[in-house]
């Protein structure tokens, strides 16, 4: 448990610390500024870090919440991009296990306990997505969504793949990961 805790961590970093009562209200730098172009390194394209959690601040403090929409191939991708251009807001693309195994193709191996198909899939659309989406002129967060216990091969093929791209460009391939183990028992 404790090794995925610390994995989750480094896929997450520090932005779901909760601040505790005594604590300023930490989306009230962005109450006063006029657009999500304002955040600090906010750019048309894939968002990571501290630009993607300032732009979920940004949301919050502004009232409004981001969609997140399930692709499972390039259309879907680009339906997602091509609509959050026309009405100037950014979005999340994000990635299910099956979806994923979708993406890369449903005649490849996608083997229980290792979900090579899902891993690739999920890989391949975060790398499409990256290539595409500045030219959509929007901020777009990308994510794989609920992963459960069964599905940690998968969620570790996507770290990797995070670890590896940060390794060359300086930051993870995915903007977050979602690990869902509500479905395990209370220890």
């Amino acid at each position: 448990q404790a090794f995925y805790s610390n994995r989750a961590q480094f896929a997450l970093g520090s932005c779901f610390r909760v601040p505790s009562p005594a604590m300023s209200d930490p989306c009230a730098q962005f109450k006063d500024m006029k657009s999500y172009w304002d955040i600090p390194g906010m750019k048309a394209g894939v968002v990571t870090g501290k630009v993607a959690w300032n732009l979920l601040q940004f949301c919050k403090a502004k009232g409004f919440a981001l969609p997140a929409f399930n692709c499972t191939g390039s259309s879907s991708c680009n339906a997602v991009l091509e609509a959050a251009a026309k009405i100037g807001m950014p979005a999340y693309i994000q990635f299910s296990e099956g979806g994923a195994c979708f993406f890369a193709g449903k005649g490849l191996p996608n083997d229980k306990g290792k979900l090579q198909a899902s891993i690739l899939g999920a890989c391949a659309g975060a790398h499409y997505v990256r290539n595409v989406a500045p030219a959509y002129g929007i901020p777009v967060l990308v994510h794989s969504d609920h992963c459960a216990k069964k599905l940690l091969p998968w969620f570790d093929g996507m770290l990797e793949a995070d670890e590896a791209f940060f390794a060359k460009h300086g930051e993870p391939l995915f903007s977050s990961h979602m690990l869902d183990l509500s479905e395990e028992p209370d220890v």
